[in-house]
């Protein structure tokens, strides 16, 4: 493992076991833990070194189950040895202040989304990653979806997205609204789809939320208009009955359906009826009438489910992680990225706010 002064001159890890910090012990930090000890146990180089959190009972608790040494705050658990790595999971109100403690310190991060409270805030974050060579990557969790990765492959030109995200009400993550919470993940991964990075951005947006059960936003409609005409559609509740992460989008000649819970990818493919004359057309739908109809009998329409490699997305993003460390290469998620998924956010709950006003809500 490089010292620390070799790291800030971009030099590549060892193979050296990295050592790792999580900050913040609460429900998500509770599952870093997990994630960083089953690699460590699996013979992945990382250590898994400390806890960092204010609350006395988390550290306790962190410090039984996991044997590491705990810390109620980033400047005793650096004073107390070397620290290469750590993951920032405390509510998004500290994540500006922690990376910065943290990045200066020069270690690398793996910071939960979203990147921070503020575009303010996030600019700081990526002119500090840049100007101190260190890797950060934001924690936009579906990136690592296997159902996701399996879509890349099939993207062509998609015209039109409609997303929900519903959850049941939790006191989790309450000091953010639901656009913050939950929305920002598929405002993400269709940025990323629709290529938003290259050139492609959001040229309108409408939006309507409500508080319901908190003082923030806890149900959201959103529509973008992307500068290539593309459209997309965002649910977001965490007031719901039920629990529904799925995306569907249309491109030519396809629609494709993503479950993300389920880490299920359905495609129907429509190539042959375009291509048909009216007659050939006419003949077809006459075909599938007298068969009973369904997409199921259309013989110019496929239907497929396309093969998923099953996987825990929070251990494929921390893998992923690690690896960008070691080699001191680009993350999969960089804070540019997390920095746009948090500026569009900020412009939905500008669009909200001011749709509140106009309508008296």
């Amino acid at each position: 493992m490089a010292e620390t002064g070799d790291r800030e001159q971009g030099t590549q890890h060892t193979d050296a076991a990295v050592r790792v910090a999580v900050v913040g012990a609460g429900a998500f930090g509770r599952n870093h833990l997990r994630v960083y000890r089953e690699l460590e146990q699996a013979g992945f180089p990382v250590a898994l070194a400390a806890v960092v959190d204010p609350d006395e009972g988390a550290r306790v608790a962190a410090e039984a189950k996991y044997g590491v040494p705990v810390y109620a705050t980033i400047e005793e658990c650096l004073a107390a040895g070397r620290l290469d790595v750590a993951s920032v999971c405390v509510p998004t109100v500290h994540h500006a202040e922690c990376a910065r403690e943290l990045l200066s310190a020069g270690v690398d991060l793996l910071i939960e989304k979203p990147l921070a409270a503020s575009v303010a805030e996030a600019d700081e974050i990526v002119r500090l990653t840049h100007e101190l060579g260190r890797v950060v990557q934001v924690g936009h969790l579906e990136r690592f979806n296997p159902a996701v990765r399996a879509v890349r492959e099939l993207l062509n030109r998609p015209m039109f997205f409609e997303a929900h995200r519903l959850s049941v009400f939790t006191p989790r993550s309450l000091d953010v609204d639901v656009v913050l919470d939950l929305m920002i993940h598929d405002l993400d991964i269709v940025l990323k789809l629709v290529g938003a990075g290259q050139g492609n951005g959001v040229r309108e947006v409408r939006a309507v939320g409500l508080p319901v059960l908190s003082k923030k936003v806890d149900i959201a409609n959103v529509r973008l208009e992307f500068e290539n005409g593309c459209v997309a559609n965002f649910t977001a509740s965490r007031v719901s009955t039920e629990r529904v992460r799925k995306v569907r989008f249309f491109q030519p000649h396809q629609y494709l359906s993503l479950d993300f819970a389920r880490q299920d990818l359905l495609l129907i493919d429509v190539t042959a009826v375009a291509g048909m004359d009216a007659a050939q057309l006419a003949a077809l739908l006459a075909a599938s009438a007298g068969s009973g109809g369904g997409l199921h009998a259309s013989p110019g329409m496929t239907i497929r489910k396309v093969e998923v490699e099953p996987g825990e997305p929070l251990r494929l993003e921390i893998a992923s992680f690690l690896e960008a460390v070691r080699t001191r290469q680009a993350p999969v998620v960089t804070v540019e990225d997390g920095r746009a998924a948090l500026a569009l956010a900020m412009e939905i709950n500008s669009a909200i706010a001011s749709h509140a006003r106009r309508t008296g809500l």
